[in-house]
């Protein structure tokens, strides 16, 4: 013990001399007031890098659903689903979701991460070609971390193509063994360069090396396409796609994550998958919080609008400025600082001085060299915080090169 306790402490040391040793910011969100939130000293702070991207988690309708719920059949669910049922908010969320995305089935997991490690490894613990013949899997080389974790839990012939780059992912699709079983993993938007996958051309490679295609859309659901059924929905590829991976976390403004497909292939990973079946379900009165959320976001479409109003206003007012914003095509709007302990302290002046929290994005999230501001503007941003937020900026990034000393 005494000698894993020394090796924490001297990592330790090691990450803070690196600038990458990360602080929690104590804030209290405030329903009724964000992205007002409350900090230690009682001031009110502006959030500018929250994930609640509609600003949902304070609707009164989602609210209102969670209490009633919550009255109704206490404040959780008691075990996993096998041990303690399955309650009415499960199966109609799960048949909400399914519709959202045009799919037989969904299931529902504890977490977005959770729902990508636990359905990945499921399917590549399977051997559908036979026991000689293990997955191939093609993973963008910027998938989230809990894409990589279930790629990582079963032994699998791992290729990684170059972010977005089809040229790379066929040539390694066409010298790949056409015998074995493959997937295709990647995601609709990535968070951290805030670009967008090029999904139609992924689903015409995949079709035409019999591939199969698992999507993130955790940073997409609720936003893009007609009824917010993600980027695969805007650009009418959803059907072209095998499981589409979602969360109710982000623009639902809630809790939890999901998958959905085929009835056959959820119906397997609820079967086999040890992240759903050893782990107790989301409480009732989250699921009936998030049923309540998707059906109001899905019908909300001024309030799905403004979202990227407000992200292409941001946008322009930091280009104005001649802020180093990172090209978008996105609602995220990420600006560049380079430099672990100066992206650090800058976000630090910013709370400390403006009373504006804005997270330092810093390696191993994003590459070293590549650290950066990451700001999701939500319909309740105004264009006098935005103001705010662009004079503190211009303030700061003027007396840059002393922050980090």
């Amino acid at each position: 013990m005494d000698l894993f306790r020394n090796f924490c402490r001297e990592s330790l040391d090691t990450i803070r001399a690196q600038g990458r040793y990360r602080q929690f910011t104590p804030l209290q969100k405030q329903a009724d007031r964000f992205p007002h939130y409350i900090g230690t000293d009682g001031r009110e702070i502006l959030v500018w890098s929250a994930n609640d991207y509609l600003a949902m988690g304070g609707h009164q309708a989602v609210v209102e659903a969670a209490c009633d719920a919550l009255r109704a059949m206490g404040a959780g669910a008691g075990g996993t689903r096998n041990i303690s049922g399955t309650s009415p908010a499960h199966d109609a969320l799960e048949a909400e979701l399914a519709d959202l995305h045009g799919k037989d089935a969904a299931l529902l997991f504890t977490s977005g991460f959770v729902s990508n490690q636990a359905a990945i490894g499921a399917i590549l613990a399977s051997r559908p070609m036979g026991a000689e013949h293990r997955w191939q899997v093609f993973s963008d080389e910027k998938n989230h971390a809990s894409m990589i974790a279930g790629i990582k839990s079963v032994p699998a012939d791992v290729q990684v193509f170059a972010h977005n780059d089809m040229v790379d992912l066929e040539a390694r699709l066409r010298v790949a063994d056409p015998l074995a079983p493959k997937l295709i993993a990647f995601e609709s938007v990535y968070s951290m360069d805030a670009d967008i996958a090029p999904l139609a051309a992924i689903c015409d490679l995949a079709e035409r090396y019999g591939a199969m295609t698992y999507l993130d859309e955790v940073h997409a659901v609720g936003m893009y396409g007609p009824t917010a059924g993600g980027v695969s929905e805007r650009d009418g590829v959803a059907d072209r796609i095998d499981i589409i991976e979602g969360t109710l976390a982000k623009a639902f403004g809630c809790h939890g994550g999901y998958i959905t497909g085929a009835a056959e292939v959820v119906d397997y990973i609820r079967s086999v998958a040890p992240g759903f079946i050893f782990t107790t379900s989301l409480p009732p009165s989250t699921a009936a919080a998030a049923l309540a959320s998707v059906r109001h976001v899905r019908a909300d479409h001024v309030r799905r609008a403004k979202l990227f109003e407000r992200a292409q206003t941001l946008k322009a007012r930091f280009d104005a400025a001649g802020l180093p914003r990172i090209a978008s095509e996105s609602h995220i709007v990420p600006l560049h600082i380079g430099e672990a302990s100066l992206c650090k302290a800058v976000s630090k002046r910013l709370l400390e001085e403006f009373g504006i929290y804005a997270t330092p994005i810093n390696y191993p999230t994003v590459p070293r060299g590549q650290e950066r501001l990451r700001f999701t503007p939500t319909p309740l941003h105004t264009d006098a915080m935005m103001d705010q937020l662009v004079d503190a900026l211009k303030q700061i990034l003027a007396t840059s090169q002393r922050l980090a000393a």
